[in-house]
């Protein structure tokens, strides 16, 4: 199932008219959003050229102002389709929906909890100079019929679009509102609820940190916060699956702890420099002593290594080593054995990628505070040689002094700040450790089924040329 939202990108303001159409084709093009690039296309434009190329349309027709382009974006329901499929489907929407008259480019994005599609097209058509026209009903009308009918071809489910349309207008206002910079409640909440669970050790800690942010929390049959500011309650499990309580619980007890106390700091490999030092060389009675020891026989010259004689050797024995162990690990007795172990791990790969894809989905919200800290650190330097007397950098010490208290505001410092991304850094390193485990027992499953594939038509090659050699004795 894929939901279908269009919006308009309009004229900047000020500065140049297409800095909003520009912005919305570099977001959509960034490689790790876009499988470093795999997941892009375009259509009457080259992807990574498109906004100059609508820019010279524009030009062309002298229609530079007002708005600018479209953004159409197809969601698809979580674990229900794959990026290669979702690129197909949005690569034929594109065809169908633009057709020859308008440049466009698109892009399947696979780091978020589910797939999902954008497409941006220029608001100008580039042969007759005509402005798109969008009228009220066509997402009822043309975008989501033809979506769901392209998700049928490919066995995907489709929506009721009378009731779905309903059901996706407060998502849609929102999502709107968060392009045009507008406050978003959700996405705070969110945020504050991921960072809480990193840090707390207990639910009780959990309830704690909530409270200290301001939040007001309403213990019921559903747990319910309100942030201050914001007038009614939001029950968390509104939120998502992952914010019920009983999910809460578990991703508290499951998760990372922040360091308290006295409490011994992990170990951590660190980069060193060694300064390597120039042999001297020998002296002359060195030289001349070595010499003779050399003539006389007391010395004798090193063969050459031969190993490179047997490289194929030994790499054939790492290998046979290797699916040894394999088939001992896996406790494997069968060829059905393999095949059922492969589908296995085929099932544990796509797993790993929805678990990766949650972790991008949580880090998202941290993308303000993140940058906050990163333009506060930035600073370091000048603040200290200010501290220090400095007075050429009073400049820098009050866009200092306004990031920290712009960070302080929201509810964090920078070293909360700095603890939650390191411990998405460490989640995604575990993610991808498991995913290259997975990769090497995939690669060693395959080559055992291929090997006894190729066995098997040696054996079928042998038997036929057996078989006629015993037809012609009897001719």
């Amino acid at each position: 199932m894929a939901i279908s939202k269009i919006l308009y990108i309009g004229d900047c303001g000020r500065g140049y008219a297409g800095k909003h159409l520009r912005q919305a084709i570099n977001y959509i093009l960034e490689p790790e959003k876009t499988g470093q690039g795999r997941w892009v296309g375009g259509i009457n434009c080259q992807p990574y050229k498109a906004y100059e190329q609508m820019k010279q349309t524009k030009k062309q027709f002298g229609k530079m102002d007002k708005r600018q382009g479209y953004h159409l974006i197809l969601s698809f329901v979580e674990g229900e389709v794959e990026q290669e499929t979702a690129y197909k489907i949005v690569e034929k929407f594109v065809a169908e929906y633009l057709g020859d008259s308008y440049e466009a480019v698109y892009a399947v994005h696979d780091n978020t909890a589910h797939i999902h599609g954008h497409i941006i097209f220029n608001s100008v058509n580039f042969i007759d100079g005509h402005k798109f026209r969008y009228e009220k009903g066509d997402w009822a009308k043309v975008i989501q019929p033809l979506t769901n009918r392209l998700c049928q071809e490919y066995g995907l489910s489709t929506i009721n679009i009378g009731a779905e349309h309903k059901e996706m207008r407060r998502p849609y206002t929102e999502w709107n509102d968060s392009k045009n910079e507008r406050f978003i409640w959700s996405d705070m909440i969110k945020r504050d609820l991921d960072a809480c669970i990193l840090q707390a050790p207990t639910f009780e800690e959990f309830m704690e940190l909530l409270t200290q942010k301001g939040y007001e929390i309403k213990k019921g049959k559903y747990l319910a916060i309100r942030p201050q500011g914001m007038g009614n309650f939001r029950r968390c499990k509104t939120l998502g699956e992952a914010y019920t309580e009983e999910r809460i619980r578990e991703r508290i007890n499951d998760g990372p702890r922040m360091r308290q106390g006295n409490q011994p700091e992990v170990g951590r490999i660190v980069r060193c420099r060694v300064k390597y030092y120039k042999r001297s060389g020998l002296s002359g009675i060195q030289k001349r002593y070595f010499s003779r020891l050399y003539r006389i026989g007391r010395l004798k010259k090193r063969p050459y290594s031969q190993a490179w004689k047997y490289k194929d050797e030994i790499r054939r024995m790492h290998q046979l080593e290797e699916e040894y162990l394999f088939l001992t690990r896996h406790n494997i007795h069968s060829l059905d054995d393999i095949q059922a172990l492969q589908c296995e791990l085929c099932e544990n790969e796509k797993q790993n990628r929805r678990k990766k894809r949650c972790i991008f989905s949580e880090r998202s919200h941290f993308k303000e505070l993140f940058g906050l800290v990163q333009d506060i650190e930035a600073l370091e330097p000048a603040e200290h040689a200010y501290q220090s007397g400095d007075v050429f950098f009073i400049e820098e010490h009050k866009k200092w002094t306004e990031l920290l208290m712009e960070l302080n505001n929201q509810g964090y410092s920078v070293e909360e700040v700095a603890f939650v991304k390191e411990q998405f850094k460490n989640r995604l390193s575990i993610i991808r450790e498991e995913e290259k485990a997975i990769r090497k027992e995939l690669r060693i499953a395959r080559a055992l089924l291929e090997a006894v594939a190729t066995e098997r038509n040696r054996e079928e090659v042998h038997n036929q040329e057996i078989h006629s050699k015993k037809e012609d004795r009897k001719r």
